[in-house]
């Protein structure tokens, strides 16, 4: 019997499967804005592939994937929060990850001192 594996909710959105508030996209990373946000700018950037579930397996793989990542997530915050924001990646379900494809929330606006936004 062969086991089915479904595509993450992130996948489900590169594939426009599923709408959302896409604020940037290239050939390898998509973002958009998160729909249930903790901060006044809460953008999720996504590699476009599902390859790696965690930014531990992001690094050790793909470690050009990561910094482009990152050199995205300053481009975004520079558009959407002047250039200031925390960059978040939740490992594991119980850190409050909850999609098994790896992610970054950027937060951004007034996030007092000791919060993650919340």
């Amino acid at each position: 019997m062969a086991i089915t594996v479904e595509p993450s909710l992130f996948t489900r959105i590169i594939a426009r499967e599923i709408p959302a508030d896409i604020v940037f996209e290239n050939e390898r990373i998509i973002a958009f804005r998160d729909i249930a946000p903790k901060a006044p700018v809460h953008l999720l950037v996504v590699p476009k592939t599902a390859e790696f579930a965690n930014v531990t397996e992001l690094a050790a793989a793909a470690p050009a994937l990561l910094a482009e990542l990152v050199a995205i997530v300053q481009q975004l915050a520079d558009d959407h929060c002047g250039g200031q924001y925390r960059l978040v990646f939740n490992t594991g379900p119980l850190a409050g990850q909850t999609v098994f494809h790896v992610h970054a929330h950027l937060l951004g606006g007034p996030l007092p001192e000791g919060t993650l936004g919340q």
